[in-house]
């Protein structure tokens, strides 16, 4: 009855759930009272495991919509367990990881094998009280009936519940909804406006800038509109703009509104370089598979550019490298960090622009640039957080031992959720911090930056409020450079007010290379 009852959302976890009537239970019975011995102990058993998986599911989308804010899917989000075991491991250590994964591992055969005895015990129970189950049912399916053509409901939710038969067929159409959306993505990917772009007619408004596109983690709207987060990243937001005013540099600021939200933070990348909608993880391998042009790709075949990129959180062979059309990235392992991980960050981010610095941007005789940098620091589960260091002093990153040892304890941190908001609020301006005091002593007149968050933080931070969008602004001293997007809109400064322009992530591409290209 509970697993029948199970919603499919933490905050439906309430007493009221499980006073419902659940018309599976009632058809179920009447089905076993009816049916022969032999056949009625298979049905049973194909039952009980039946139920088992639609619990597993209710349970897993309670898990993604808490993260991810929407549900889970059965036929695309496997990969995602990978993920989550290097997250855990990457955050708590690889200890807590194997045990989390060994755990949740005999849980998973626990329930499904539970379920099913539960179901053969209660078949044979139901049988032997045949007198006692036939009116029961009767009774049941009745007021059941009359429930539902009522409408009558408690605590909000209808007592004729029929829960169990709706995940099951919303599962079927989400996998026709996923078939869909292959060929539907495939008319859209069809069409590119810059496909047959020549090389000459490519960004021709940026020739001779070095043009830096930063991506800032989890760096959302709620961290500049929300009333317990915006007063303090917006003093660093207003002080990077005196800074970077005093420097020469002026900016215009708007938002784009992210294709996920809580995490998947390469859907949203793949969505702003491509100019396409990448919301799942079909149409991300779709994408990277393909030869679409990206903003990034675009800098490679104007043949103006050396294209590099940042990318502090990969640790691994990255392959996509390739279709972003880069020249060279520098990762965890060779962007020359000898440091801690601040939990799940392997790389601070002050570090990560050094690092850039030194490799590439401060190389005498070098040409113009273009370079995609990640900003790690602001991930989730924001402690410790680092502190900013003077930039000659990093070395190769040990002397943030200390910096480490003096900050928090995620797992002290992750219960209360006050805390949680507090240090994600100081990890965005740390992050933030780091990029405005590189762009100030390292930026010059052929410096162009654009900064954007890939999507809002977990709800934990939002209590799902201020919706999908992130803030995305352009830097430059060069005031041609801003003349050219004088049409957009866009507000003055780094901190785009509740007012400012909202495009969708996937139109930033095609307004971009249009914006910069030939008049």
């Amino acid at each position: 009855m509970a697993a029948l009852l199970l919603p499919d959302r933490v905050e439906r976890l309430t007493p009221g759930t499980f006073t419902r009537i659940p018309v599976e239970a009632i058809a179920g019975v009447a089905l076993l009272l009816v049916l022969p011995a032999r056949g009625r102990r298979v049905v049973a058993a194909l039952a009980g495991t039946g139920l088992g998986l639609v619990t597993l599911l209710n349970v897993l989308d309670m898990g993604f919509r808490s993260v991810l804010v929407r549900p889970f899917d059965p036929v695309l989000d496997w990969v995602l367990f990978d993920d989550a075991e290097s997250f855990l491991s990457d955050s708590m250590g690889p200890a807590v990881a194997t045990a989390a994964v060994i755990g949740a591992g005999v849980l998973v055969v626990a329930l499904l094998v539970s379920m099913a005895l539960s179901v053969v015990r209660l078949s044979r129970v139901v049988v032997r009280h045949r007198a006692v189950a036939t009116p029961a049912v009767l009774v049941s399916g009745t007021v059941w009936v009359l429930c539902a053509a009522l409408g009558v409901q408690v605590s909000g939710a209808a007592v004729a519940s029929r829960g169990a038969a709706d995940v099951v067929s919303g599962r079927v159409q989400q996998v026709r909804d996923g078939m869909a959306d292959r060929e539907a993505f495939a008319a859209e990917a069809a069409v590119d406006a810059f496909r047959d772009t020549p090389a000459d007619r490519l960004l021709t408004g940026l020739r001779g800038k070095d043009v830096l596109f930063v991506f800032i983690e989890s760096y959302g709207r709620s961290a500049v509109q929300d009333p317990e987060l915006a007063p303090r990243i917006g003093a660093v937001l207003d002080d990077g703009s005196r800074r970077l005013g005093a420097a020469g540099f002026s900016s215009r600021s708007a938002f784009l509104t992210s294709p996920t939200t809580g995490g998947g933070s390469w859907l949203a990348h793949s969505t702003f370089a491509s100019g396409l909608w990448i919301d799942n993880q079909r149409r991300y391998r779709d994408l990277t598979s393909s030869d679409r042009l990206t903003l990034t790709s675009a800098f490679r075949r104007a043949g103006a550019w050396r294209t590099v990129g940042i990318m502090p959180g990969v640790t691994r062979a990255w392959p996509e490298g390739r279709f972003y059309g880069l020249d060279n990235v520098y990762d965890s392992r060779t962007l020359g960090y000898r440091g801690p991980k601040f939990s799940w960050t392997p790389v601070p981010d002050q570090f990560s622009l050094a690092a850039f610095e030194r490799l590439e941007h401060g190389r005498p005789g070098r040409g113009p640039l273009m370079a995609e940098i990640i900003l790690t620091s602001s991930h989730n589960p924001w402690a410790p957080v680092p502190t900013m260091l003077p930039w000659d002093g990093l070395g190769d990153g040990s002397v943030y031992e200390s910096v480490k040892e003096a900050g928090k304890d995620p797992e002290e941190v992750w219960e209360d959720p006050d805390q949680v908001r507090t240090e994600y609020g100081r990890a965005v301006e740390y992050s933030l911090d780091s990029l405005f005091s590189y762009v100030e002593k390292y930026g010059d007149d052929d410096t162009v930056v654009v900064f954007l968050g890939d999507h809002q933080p977990v709800p934990t931070v939002t209590r799902d409020r201020l919706g999908r969008d992130v803030p995305v602004t352009i830097v430059a001293r060069d005031p041609a450079v801003l003349e050219r997007i004088s049409d957009w809109g866009w507000q003055d400064g780094p901190k785009p007010g509740p007012d400012a322009p909202v495009w969708r992530m996937d139109a930033f591409r095609d307004r971009f290379l249009t914006a910069y290209g030939p008049r």
